[in-house]
């Protein structure tokens, strides 16, 4: 049996918002602008997507806060449970958040650069209010994680960092292989089975899905993670929600409805 046949597996479509807009790069770097975030949001909802995640990129870069008005109106507009991320560094900050209609916060830098904020926002809203994103890069043999934006090598091994906010509290983990990102080649399947075989809190698979339902279910059957993500694939209907949902099902993996 398969892993894909023994849990339902979620398809969470990403916003990763720069200066109000909905943006889309390459391994991080060539942003270009996509579109409303909001009328996205509102396009994900009614498309049957499980969840949403919205990510300020630039907001650690930029020294400033999470767009909480931006988060107000996607909260207003949906009907599923919907992550942020960007710019998040204290409590206060997830507080506001939460408070402006978030179901979770995703925190990855200020999570490196501080992780007792990991058990401090665990022990404050519970377990399943925090996400902690994991941006990895291969370098010779080992998988390394990068902060603020990618632009950062800390010089720690993912798989530690992975099982170490797994102890702190993390209700979750969003791994991005910057390698893949926005390649459209498939996910990094190394990178995904390290992790989700090592942890035992979710995993959502990010970055290097491309048009192809074969993609997911790669991602599915082969390693342990419980949700895919992908951004412009859904941005632009090249393969949209109910579509990838259904080949998915045709392909034995069992995915909410």
């Amino acid at each position: 049996m398969s892993l894909s046949t023994t849990l339902t597996k979620r398809i969470i479509p990403c916003l990763d918002v720069k200066d109000g807009y909905t943006v889309k790069g390459v391994n991080f770097e060539n942003l270009v602008e996509v579109a409303d975030p909001v009328e996205l949001a509102k396009k994900y909802s009614s498309e049957g997507a499980d969840e949403l995640v919205f990510l300020d990129i630039t907001a650690t870069n930029e020294k400033r806060k999470t767009i909480v008005e931006l988060v107000q109106q996607i909260s207003k507009n949906i009907f599923i449970p919907f992550t942020v991320g960007g710019g998040i560094s204290s409590l206060d900050d997830i507080k506001a958040i939460l408070k402006a209609g978030a179901d979770k916060v995703s925190i990855n830098s200020a999570a490196v650069k501080n992780p007792d904020i990991i058990k401090e926002v665990s022990d404050y809203f519970g377990r399943q209010c925090i996400v902690v994103a994991l941006d990895a890069k291969k370098i010779d043999n080992d998988f390394y994680v990068f902060i603020n934006a990618g632009k950062k090598n800390t010089g720690i091994l993912a798989l530690d960092w992975a099982k170490k906010v797994e102890n702190l509290g993390a209700g979750e983990i969003l791994l991005t292989s910057m390698d893949y990102d926005g390649t459209k080649k498939g996910f990094d399947i190394e990178l995904n089975n390290l992790i989700s075989s090592n942890v035992n809190i979710p995993v959502i698979a990010s970055g290097g899905a491309g048009a192809d339902a074969a993609h997911f279910a790669d991602v599915f059957n082969k390693t342990n993670v419980d949700a895919a993500l992908a951004a412009s694939i859904f941005h632009f209907d090249e393969l949209p929600i109910p579509k990838l949902k259904q080949e998915l099902v045709e392909a034995g993996i069992n995915v909410r409805n």
